[in-house]
């Protein structure tokens, strides 16, 4: 994600508060009035496939817009926007009072945008009112949506209408036509079309207070697409709603209760950990490929390796087989040759996967797109630690080429200059400088601001790397291969005590190392990486998480990607002086690995703080790093995606840390559990381990937290440490 990805190019138009429902391929961003305004400039719409199939929808009551009351997204899959009226007079001299009309839209995506609209009047007196809709389709790629100019575009096609219904059309240059379809129940009483918009007048009489229902289905498809015929209405629309609504429930419910229980004293944190849990619902997507999490919304609602891997990873307490998933979906597209034009290489995870019609035309690199340089580390970690928790052998089989198609990536191209370390250098036209996981044009900058000459070594992918090789040295063991094992071992520890030697600037770790192997001195988040992976001896490891809670890096919220000292310091912007969540729960982990229990607490308190001030208490990609003032909450990132896959998961692995709870190949370890002051009891129950469960209880009694082993299922050891 480089100058053409959509959180490198900024919208034209902000949008700071949004309502978002997402199901499969298809997600709808609105106002917190559940409007898309026509023409919009900040991302709003309804999307399937990496094109928006409405960028208009706007509702009226007569010609007056309905006042907002209150809205919500409920389970992360169901909207409701509560409306009343402006005093209106009608053309035949009657006058609605004000707040006498009452409006409920409910909205739910399963397939297909549905939507109810329910009115009641309660006036003494029958109202007969017109509704008026607008909807406008652009079809417009999300790349060209985020910034990305195009030379060329495809034709808006004549629109179709019935009596209840109406489409409107698009020819891409990918020769392929996106239909947007839209019916209604009752039929409108006029449909007036234009060139990719469409004006929906529907009449409705309205006795005194009696439930008067409009329900209207979106269809966004390709041609080819199975999908209702254009002549006739679908049946009992009003039935598919609540069809519809029932099944995702139903689909919800059974996702949680297949997740691991988690219940707290605290009812803020209960209601943090249950969103998370249904967000992660709605950001998993199956493909004709397989099901994976995409990275987030509205920008990244694509299959990303990296984040699908690391937000497999954080959720391992909660659902293993997210992560089980999500690496047969990468395994699927693991590079099988050189092609510089997209940065594939044999046995490299991909980065990003792409859909619509500027990938089907060539116009971006994302078909898919391999230039992640910590992907294919990620994908070891991941198979690693999914193992140290079910104990699959036949799993780690099934993933037997994979894992050598990823050690041989390592030793064969990812080290770009035989010195040891793995590096990027961008080969394709249009694709990624930077390939890390700060992948903005200016993520990886020196001392003096500028960009560093490649090829770079970062920082936390020498780590990443050091634990992906201990992981494969294991997983070749349980494969019978043990004379391979020895040497990844070897390979480990050659590395490690070279990295010692080149990273290490005496009280903190270098960024990275430049074209010239010269040590980019930066003072970044990134160090706080290796923490977790074990590369770093203790009082390395104490040094580095000393920096990191320097006040310069430490803003009170979290841990700044960049210190403010630095020239390139800018706490609004994306990669250089923000706080990301993820990068904090990382680092979290690090710091439990080490025992360094009086900065995770800090830490946890920070981010737990933070998430109170946002929507849903739900952390976002990212907020802006300014320092934390008695009066206010962390400044938002106008464009940040929310809800965002490792955002949302973060908050698993932050708990996980604080119970010092982790798995090993014998059984399950919990090791000096943590509960600050904002927690005093967690409940754990039906947490998988191996082919068991158990159940635990977290209870944080005159400054010290205690853990008790309620119920054991299975073969396997636990044992608790406090």
């Amino acid at each position: 994600m480089d100058e053409i990805s959509p959180l490198r190019i900024v919208p034209r138009h902000f949008q700071i508060k949004t309502e978002v429902l997402k199901e499969g391929e298809i997600f709808l961003t609105t106002l917190p009035t559940g409007e898309v305004p026509d023409g919009n400039m900040g991302g709003l719409g309804l999307y399937y496939r990496d094109t928006r199939y409405l960028s208009g929808l706007e509702m009226y009551l007569a010609d007056a817009k309905p006042v907002l009351l209150s809205s919500t997204t409920r389970g992360s899959h169901f909207s409701q926007f509560e409306f009343t009226n402006p005093e209106i007079s009608l053309v035949d001299g009657q006058l609605i009072p004000l707040q006498t009309l009452h409006l409920r839209l409910l909205r739910v995506i399963r397939g297909a945008l549905f939507q109810r609209l329910r009115l009641i009047n309660f006036n003494f007196f029958p109202v007969t009112i017109t509704l008026r809709f607008l909807f406008a389709a652009d079809y417009v790629d999300i790349f060209e949506v985020s910034g990305m100019a195009r030379q060329r575009r495809g034709e808006i096609l004549e629109p179709r209408a019935t009596r209840n219904s109406f489409q409107l059309r698009y020819r891409g240059l990918d020769d392929v036509v996106r239909i947007t379809e839209v019916f209604f129940d009752p039929a409108p009483a006029q449909i007036r079309l234009e060139q990719g918009r469409a004006k929906v007048a529907v009449y409705l009489h309205l006795p005194p207070q009696k439930k008067v229902y409009l329900i209207c289905q979106v269809t966004p498809r390709v041609a080819g697409d199975a999908a209702v015929p254009l002549e006739g209405n679908p049946a009992h629309l009003g039935v598919a709603f609540s069809t519809i609504a029932i099944q995702q429930a139903k689909s919800y419910r059974k996702w949680t209760r297949d997740c691991t229980q988690i219940e707290t004293d605290n009812q803020v944190f209960n209601q943090i950990l249950k969103r998370a849990t249904t967000d992660l619902r709605s950001l998993f997507a199956v493909y004709p490929e397989g099901g994976i999490l995409e990275a987030g919304v509205p920008w990244y609602a694509a299959p990303f390796g990296r984040d699908a891997l690391v937000s497999s990873w954080q959720t391992l307490m909660l659902n293993r087989e997210i992560a089980r998933s999500s690496l047969r979906f990468l395994a699927r597209f693991q590079g099988r040759r050189l092609d510089p034009s997209r940065d594939e290489q044999p046995g490299k995870i991909m980065h990003e996967l792409r859909r619509g019609e500027m990938a089907a035309c060539g116009e971006i690199v994302h078909t898919p797109y391999y230039g992640s340089v910590d992907s294919t580390l990620w994908f070891v970690i991941l198979l690693g630690e999914l193992y140290c928790w079910d104990q699959d052998r036949t799993f780690v089989e099934e993933m037997h080429e994979a894992l050598k198609g990823c050690l041989t990536w390592c030793r064969e191209y990812g080290d770009l200059d035989g010195d040891g370390y793995i590096e990027y250098r961008r080969e394709a036209e249009g694709g990624l400088d930077n390939q890390g996981w700060k992948d903005s044009w200016d993520g990886v900058v020196d001392a003096e601001g500028r960009i560093p000459e490649p090829p770079i070594a970062l920082v936390e992918v020498q780590g990443y790397l050091y634990l992906a090789l201990r992981h494969a040295s294991r997983l070749l063991t349980v494969l019978g291969e043990s004379g391979r094992a020895n040497e990844v071992a070897a390979w480990a520890e050659r590395l490690r005590a070279q990295f010692l030697k080149d990273f290490w600037l005496g009280k903190y770790l270098a960024f990275a190392l430049d074209g010239r192997k010269l040590p980019v001195t930066t003072v970044v988040s990134n160090m706080g990486h290796c923490l977790f992976t074990g590369i770093l001896p203790p009082e390395m490891a104490r040094k580095v998480a000393e920096r990191l809670f320097q006040q310069d890096m430490y803003s009170g919220w979290g841990i700044r990607t960049m210190g403010k000292r630095e020239k390139a310091y800018n706490p609004m912007s994306y990669h250089n002086g923000s706080v990301w969540p993820h990068d904090n729960t990382i680092i979290a982990w690090g710091l439990r690995h080490h025992d360094l229990l009086q900065y995770l607490e800090q830490l946890a308190t920070g981010l737990y703080d933070a998430s109170l001030h946002f929507p849903y208490n739900r952390l976002p990609e990212l907020f802006c790093g300014f320092t934390r003032r008695a009066i206010g909450g962390p400044v938002r990132y106008p464009i940040a995606c929310d809800p965002q896959a490792w955002a949302v998961s973060s908050i698993f692995q932050l708990l996980q840390a604080l119970l010092g709870l982790t798995c090993f190949p014998e059984g399950l370890q919990i090791k000096k559990p943590l509960l600050p002051s904002w927690l005093k009891e967690v409940y754990i129950e039906g947490l998988r381990v191996g082919k068991g469960r158990v159940d635990l209880e977290f209870a944080r009694n005159r400054g010290s937290t205690y853990c008790q082993l309620l119920k054991k299922e299975g073969d396997f050891r636990v044992i608790i440490e406090v």
